[in-house]
């Protein structure tokens, strides 16, 4: 009986974590998972993950949160794999890192050696005679200093020649690009067990809290523009469809909604005469115009580049919403860049266009930094016709002036040619307006907000753009 309460209590902890993190799990998902667990052999750990992933997770791009969330609060027993492998060692007692090597090599060429067990047994071993070190708090593991010695990179041939069974002797088996590939996947995929590894180990030591704090990624939607790396910006292009669908119900929804307008008092008086003045049937007044047009002006400095081109990517998955949609592109000078992105927001064709806009659009005519200045006086000269009372405009950049000129009468006159105008900053607005950002000069012109994330992102847009 304590046994079935602790795994109980595991499991609405490893939920209450996961809520956390901001993956929604409702009650019903945890009493199918609780059930899932009573018919799932708790010893086959991939039998339980899988089918606590299908009975929690409604979202698949949530699935690396989650796997390290497992890990973590469903641990892997170290002791008996430990015990079954063998660590080669020198007459010291050491471990004989070359023969170690080998070892690596060979059960990484070797297909059966994930069902039979020896990669598990070989990741904990790394990891506890590699991997181990004393630190000023006590025992720790670290994965640089165990795979600094493995080396993996340095086994590809070696591997590649194993699987194609042959090639230690002189011999040039392995050379295809086949082998190569797998090889270069099997010690990618080492090094990411032997980091799973070693975060369990820590979290032994230092407990569970401390170390999801830093291991555990961000859900997709929550990770920083500015401090996304390239696989993070594949994980959040993952995220725009499921966004772009949310967010187009969402004006749908405003949109038939803005169908019943507001009630006309003056009409419904007027039709009301008949009846001596008492109203019999509600006038209302005439419905908005149709669909607007959106035009954006992006800045696609290296700095902010990652956050213009997914927002750019998620406008364009909304492109239906609007009559028309228009886009100008600025490092130093305006240009109007709406061909390039006219025909689809497929991922790569979409990072294709942006690479060619980049080489072909004149945007850095000057000295090729950011002029927020220079850009406004550009656009206020030659775009201002493209700018109506139906359009709004939506402006993208992180107001970093590079200590130039402002213009914010120039923002001011584009600002007065457009119903609607939004400016989303991706830096955080602590720090605004320090070093060069302009940022409270064009705020007191154009309502400036914060958009840090795709979650911010998304909720910005399906608050502010008309409908």
């Amino acid at each position: 009986m304590a046994g079935a309460d602790r795994v109980v209590d595991t499991l609405t902890g490893f939920v209450e974590d996961l809520r956390g993190r901001g993956i929604t799990v409702g009650p019903s998902n945890l009493i199918d998972a609780g059930q899932a667990m009573t018919v799932l052999d708790l010893l086959d750990r991939e039998s339980l993950r899988e089918g606590l992933a299908a009975t929690l997770l409604s979202d698949h791009n949530h699935r690396d949160t989650f796997d390290l969330c497992f890990e973590l609060w469903f641990p892997l027993g170290n002791a008996a794999r430990l015990a079954a492998f063998e660590v080669p060692r020198d007459d010291d007692g050491n471990v004989d890192v070359e023969a170690m090597r080998e070892t690596v090599a060979d059960i990484l060429a070797d297909p059966d050696a994930d069902a039979d067990g020896r990669f598990d047994q070989l990741v904990a071993a790394i990891v506890a005679e590699m991997g181990r070190y004393e630190s000023a708090r006590g025992e720790s593991y670290s994965v640089y200093q165990a795979m600094s010695q493995i080396s993996p990179q340095t086994l590809i041939a070696r591997i590649a020649a194993a699987m194609a069974g042959g090639g230690r002797d002189g011999e040039r088996a392995g050379t295809d690009a086949l082998n190569r590939q797998a090889a270069r996947d099997a010690t990618r995929r080492l090094t990411d067990a032997v980091t799973t590894e070693t975060q369990r180990r820590m979290a032994e030591v230092r407990g569970r809290e401390a170390v999801s704090q830093y291991a555990v990624p961000k859900l997709p939607e929550n990770i920083d523009f500015f401090s996304a790396n390239a696989q993070d910006m594949i994980k959040m292009r993952r995220t725009i469809d499921p966004i772009a669908r949310l967010l187009a119900a969402k004006l749908e929804f405003r949109r038939r909604r803005n169908k019943h307008a507001a009630v006309d008092v003056r009409a419904t008086l007027r039709a009301s005469m008949s009846t001596g003045g008492v109203p019999i049937e509600l006038r209302r007044r005439k419905p908005r115009p149709g669909k607007p047009e959106l035009i954006i002006i992006c800045d696609v400095s290296g700095s902010v580049a990652g956050f213009s081109q997914f927002t750019l990517q998620l406008v364009y998955a909304l492109r239906q919403q609007f009559s028309n949609v228009r886009v100008f592109a600025f490092v130093d000078t305006v240009d109007e860049v709406t061909d390039f992105f006219a025909h689809g927001n497929d991922d790569t064709q979409f990072g294709q266009r942006m690479t060619e806009m980049l080489h072909e659009a004149k945007i850095s005519t000057r000295d090729g930094h950011s002029d927020y200045g220079h850009m406004l006086k550009g656009f206020a000269e030659t775009y201002l016709d493209s700018l109506t009372h139906r359009s709004a405009l939506l402006i993208l950049g992180d107001a970093r002036n590079n200590f130039r000129p402002a213009r914010a009468d120039a923002l001011a006159k584009i600002r007065e040619r457009v119903r609607n105008a939004y400016w989303l900053n991706p830096e955080r607005k602590q720090a605004w307006d320090s070093g060069d950002s302009s940022a409270s000069v064009y705020a007191a012109e154009v309502d400036m907000y914060e958009c840090r994330n795709a979650d911010q992102l998304g909720r910005v847009i399906a608050d502010l753009l008309p409908v």
